[in-house]
């Protein structure tokens, strides 16, 4: 027998194993499909050595029995993933203010975006992987704890080992901090800046495959976009490249790759998901796709809307009224207006989400109702909003970005606090071909004149 994994042992998503099984059957559970002619199958294949060739591919064709199961019925949830499907989902429009911005200011915010992503990110990149009681107890040894500042490198080695702390990748902590390292959360955003420069309004989904291909390098992608990005080079094509053989179909990835299309579409949160569905659709399916338009749609909305429950909703306005994402924000929005704290919301959400289980923790859902609570209960304050985005765990450094663009977009870069922005000292680092160490104004300046540019496209 061939041991596929034997030079591959620290090369996830490549391969498909036990747990990968494990996150099919819980996708496949969410998304409503009759599992029960296949658990005997599951049990059996999650019962081999899957680093055996046999093995393996009796695995991934147990994933193609998948995607011909039925749909239960009495699945409450209409979850369409192509573009047609989806708008005809939305709940009824409404009305969205139009204004005129002047050039200046529509730079400052896009300025605000890349800076308070950036800042999100890196805040919450020491503790990425780890769980809410391990970032605690790690706060509380050097009395940080609520969360106000970059992480400390000043922790006993007992503790730092105890909460799974990496005290050697200094570049991310407080101590040594100078510049945005590199991170998919942000080449993501770089790629996107890159692809519009290129093709405009009119690119397609097969436009960002091929800019993948041609400058991303794949270990540079994680999860669903590593399992794309392995479709396509095998000649699979999007939309397929999304759901052939990916238990990732419905993570996070999308949704951190958002952003850039709500940067220059400012006031035009319906154009902004749009671009953001194109880009999603390679590697996603529905509600990974609907994190993505949520996020695009906010951020457009950001530019002229001052409360972020207005800008929450206006996402939600781009994605179905009937899917699961929708019931999560809408749940946590009437959480709010029932007067519950913080903490309570956290709680809403975990009875759901488990954060010890991988499929939970870097779930769609569970890392945009993290967000959608740091925006609502951050009440517009940055800072405060990217320490409660992180705190409570799951996705530490997407959850930090994105929620901190959305706040860096409605302030504008002007109204961010040096204490967060001068760190970064204007330098961002990538992985993305052409662009691995820029400055951050020069990001802005690209992105505010495709803005203007694409206006009239």
């Amino acid at each position: 027998m061939l041991s596929l994994r034997k030079n591959w042992a620290n090369v996830p998503w490549l391969f498909l194993t036990r747990t990968d099984l494990s996150i099919e059957l819980q996708q496949a559970a969410d998304e409503g499909r009759d599992m029960s002619p296949l658990r005997d199958e599951f049990d059996k294949v999650m019962a081999l050595d899957l680093s055996d060739d046999l093995a393996q591919r009796r695995a991934e064709l147990l994933l193609d029995r998948v995607q011909n199961l039925p749909i239960l019925a009495g699945h409450s949830y209409v979850e369409p993933s192509d573009l047609a499907g989806i708008r005809a989902e939305r709940p009824p429009s409404t009305n969205f203010p139009i204004s005129d911005l002047s050039e200046s200011a529509l730079h400052d915010k896009i300025l605000g975006g890349w800076l308070g992503r950036c800042c999100g990110c890196l805040l919450g990149k020491p503790f990425e992987g780890k769980r809410s009681r391990q970032i605690e107890k790690f706060l509380r040894s050097q009395n940080r704890w609520p969360l106000a500042r970059y992480a400390s490198l000043h922790a006993s080695e007992q503790v730092a080992q105890e909460c799974g702390m990496d005290l050697n990748n200094r570049s991310v902590y407080e101590e040594s901090i100078n510049g945005m390292v590199e991170d998919d959360d942000t080449n993501y955003t770089v790629a996107g800046l890159a692809l519009l420069k290129e093709k405009g309004a009119v690119f397609s989904p097969e436009d960002v495959a091929r800019f993948w291909l041609a400058n991303i390098p794949i270990l540079h992608v994680c999860t669903a976009e590593r399992v794309a990005y392995k479709n396509l080079i095998a000649g699979i094509p999007p939309p397929y490249s999304a759901s052939f053989r990916n238990p990732y179909r419905e993570w996070i990835g999308a949704q951190i790759r958002a952003d850039i299309y709500g940067y220059v579409n400012p006031m035009n949160p319906t154009r902004a998901a749009e671009f953001a569905w194109r880009d999603a659709s390679i590697s996603h399916v529905k509600n990974g796709i609907y994190g993505a338009m949520w996020v695009a749609g906010m951020l457009a909305a950001a530019f002229v809307l001052d409360e972020t429950e207005a800008v929450i909703k206006t996402g939600l306005s781009q994605i179905p009224g009937n899917s699961r994402l929708f019931e999560a924000i809408s749940g946590l929005l009437d959480l709010r207006h029932r007067g519950a704290t913080y903490e309570q919301a956290l709680d809403f959400v975990r009875v759901k989400w488990n954060e010890e289980q991988p499929h939970a923790w870097c779930h769609t859902i569970s890392n945009a109702s993290i967000v959608a609570i740091a925006l609502l209960w951050g009440k517009g304050n940055f800072e405060t909003t990217i320490c409660m985005a992180v705190m409570p765990g799951f996705d530490t450094d997407c959850n930090g970005a994105t929620a901190g663009s959305v706040v860096g977009v409605m302030l504008g870069a002007a109204a961010l606090p040096s204490k967060w922005i001068a760190p970064l000292n204007d330098t961002l680092h990538s992985g993305v071909a052409g662009y691995q160490q820029t400055k951050l104004s020069e990001m802005a300046m690209q992105t505010t004149a495709l803005a203007v540019a694409l206006r009239t496209q």
